[in-house]
């Protein structure tokens, strides 16, 4: 028996006693500490079998950090296995050791997490610059990055036709296709002023 079959049950006894595992929709997630990042990794391509990366990002979580995801897949047989591994690190500290030595394909997923979310890989061979113009500062994909430009200039116009300040007519109000008039047919028929 696969060892990926016994999670997420098994989660500490495979990954360590940290480890905390769920399956959701056909997806099992295994969340370690950052200690734990690189042998969890590891026991997933060498214990599991999860031989194929396929991507590697972060969230920002406001208030807890952001959480570093690596979603790798075993092949094995006729039954495609998916797993993905996380782990959150500080916002004042946001450094963890690169993956690229377990599965190269890491390398360009951890530069492109490294500039959107200063996330720092150490031993990463070539951590430089991958999609922003040079010179740009800041990580575009946290939370607390300011959009200049809507700093800079406002938004242009309203939501909806009425809703701004020049006061201009306002959208008539329809029904979706094959909806009837609440007021011609239900049980509030004839209460309500005609749409």
């Amino acid at each position: 028996m696969n060892p990926y079959d016994r999670l997420p049950d098994a989660a500490a006894e495979i990954f360590g006693e940290e480890a905390t595992a769920e399956r959701q929709y056909d997806l099992l997630t295994v969340d370690v500490p950052v200690g734990s990042w690189i042998a969890a990794l590891e026991i997933a391509r060498d214990k599991l079998g999860c031989t194929y990366f396929d991507w590697l990002s972060a969230v920002d979580e406001p208030g807890t950090g952001f959480r570093v995801c690596a979603h790798v897949v075993s092949l094995e047989g006729r039954k495609v296995r998916r797993l993905l591994v996380r782990t959150t690190v500080s916002h004042e500290a946001p450094e963890l050791p690169s993956a690229v030595g377990i599965y190269a394909g890491a390398g360009w997923h951890e530069r492109e997490t490294h500039e959107m979310f200063g996330v720092d890989f150490t031993d990463h061979p070539h951590l430089v610059p991958l999609l922003l113009p040079e010179g740009f500062e800041g990580y575009p994909l946290r939370k607390d990055f300011i959009l200049a430009a809507r700093v800079v200039k406002a938004w242009p116009g309203a939501k909806e036709p009425g809703e701004s300040e020049h006061g201009g007519p306002k959208r008539r109000q329809m029904l979706p296709p094959g909806v009837p008039d609440p007021n011609e047919w239900g049980p509030l028929k004839g209460q309500l002023p005609p749409a």
